[in-house]
């Protein structure tokens, strides 16, 4: 662990920067580009008289970087993988979870520069703050090195994830995927009902309605309540990104559920 210097001094700031270029073995073009990389709105925000830049405009670029290298890095992986598959892995791939446990393995929370409040909230555990911050460093990376060099990159952090996606050996939280695209697409978290339970106490089938506020995305079932909402889960997942596969920019709820009405999920 690296230990925070609270006055943020230049030179401490370059040892943070120095020890982030040698765990992705790449050197960034600038010290203001790396450091913009680190640098959390939080920590701009409370410094406003200094005119910082945080790494939120790093960030937009570094998704579009890492969702090509993904994209790419699956099609050579499965080469008889059909589209739709692809689009689940990938999207296991980008999810915020997987971004964070990448980040935390090159213990980039203790690299951050974030706003007290920020700090004090144990932001540098977060999994939004921590998949935040590494997709600004691949922006930072691509903007710094050629694309062999930033595929290189994101390919060897991403080693371990793409051999367990690929070899199915990768235990996905589906309910915590559904919520993270529930809430981005239409800022609201999905909810689980139990509609039904049947059968004898050893062999009792669970099933489970998830739905937003403006209608049912999926029915599923299960031997548990458990398994039956993780079942749902996937199942709305593979719902929401056949939906907007086919279309460029959801505008609302209504028009994802009204291209499946009449779901049932069984």
């Amino acid at each position: 662990m690296h230990k925070r210097n609270k006055t943020g001094g230049v030179n401490y700031l370059k040892k943070r920067i120095a020890c982030l270029e040698q765990q992705l073995q790449v050197e960034f073009s600038s010290f203001e580009l790396a450091k913009q990389a680190l640098t959390h709105k939080s920590y701009s925000n409370e410094r406003r008289r200094e005119a910082l830049s945080n790494n939120e405009r790093l960030e937009f670029l570094g998704d579009a970087v890492l969702d090509l290298v993904i994209r790419h890095r699956l099609m050579e992986m499965l080469p008889l993988a059909r589209e739709g598959e692809l689009s689940k892995l990938r999207s296991i791939l980008a999810s915020e979870e997987v971004l964070a446990n990448v980040a935390r393995r090159i213990e980039l929370g203790d690299l951050l520069l974030l706003g007290k409040g920020e700090d004090l909230s144990r932001g540098r555990e977060k999994n939004s703050v921590l998949a935040d911050a590494l997709e600004a460093v691949l922006g930072a990376v691509y903007l710094s090195v050629d694309w062999n060099c930033v595929a290189g990159v994101v390919n060897k952090l991403f080693e371990p994830e793409f051999q367990a996606v690929v070899g199915g050996q990768m235990n996905f939280d589906y309910k915590t995927r559904l919520q993270e695209t529930a809430t981005k697409l239409f800022r609201e978290a999905p909810h689980y009902r139990l509609i039904s339970e049947n059968g004898p106490s050893h062999e009792k089938r669970f099933f489970i309605e998830v739905f937003l506020e403006r209608g049912t995305l999926a029915y599923a079932q299960g031997r548990s309540k458990k398994e039956a909402e993780q079942q749902a889960a996937k199942a709305a997942l593979e719902k929401l990104i056949e939906a907007k596969l086919n279309q460029a920019e959801p505008a609302s709820t209504g028009d994802i559920l009204a291209q499946h009405e009449g779901w049932d999920g069984r």
